[in-house]
């Protein structure tokens, strides 16, 4: 199915703020991250838990500036409403896939991700995409 242009554009824009977050110098930058979580962001993580905005962002400021991240596959969206956009993906990183689903929300002119899950998959060599 193709897109329209405003669906394209909405898309593409929470694509990148996705991307954006899987660096590891926005991770380690507070500013940076908080620039891209919605006032209210939620996630349930792979671990188990479940993160707001000011718990999620003690966790990514530990990342060091050189890691290089986990691999993204599949990377793909929809537009649900003319403000919010569903992004899926997986994840491979140290041998282990892990499925992820996030929401991208607009207000004003920026987009931010107001929730992200992530649930594992398995090994890399057995899970299925």
């Amino acid at each position: 199915m193709e897109l329209s242009d405003e669906e394209g554009r909405a898309v593409r824009a929470a694509m990148a703020g996705e991307r954006r977050l899987l660096e590891a110098a926005v991770r380690a930058s507070p500013e940076a991250v908080t620039e891209l979580l919605d006032p209210e962001f939620t996630e349930f993580g792979a671990s188990g838990r479940r993160y707001d905005r000011t718990s999620v962002l003690a966790v990514t400021s530990a990342v060091e500036d050189d890691d290089p991240g986990p691999e993204v596959r599949g990377l793909s969206g929809t537009l649900l409403a003319p403000d919010v956009v569903h992004l899926t993906y997986v994840t491979a990183r140290n041998g282990s896939l892990v499925r992820r689903s996030s929401l991208w929300r607009r207000t004003g002119e920026r987009w931010r991700l107001y929730f992200h899950q992530g649930t594992p998959a398995g090994p890399a060599r057995d899970a299925r995409e």
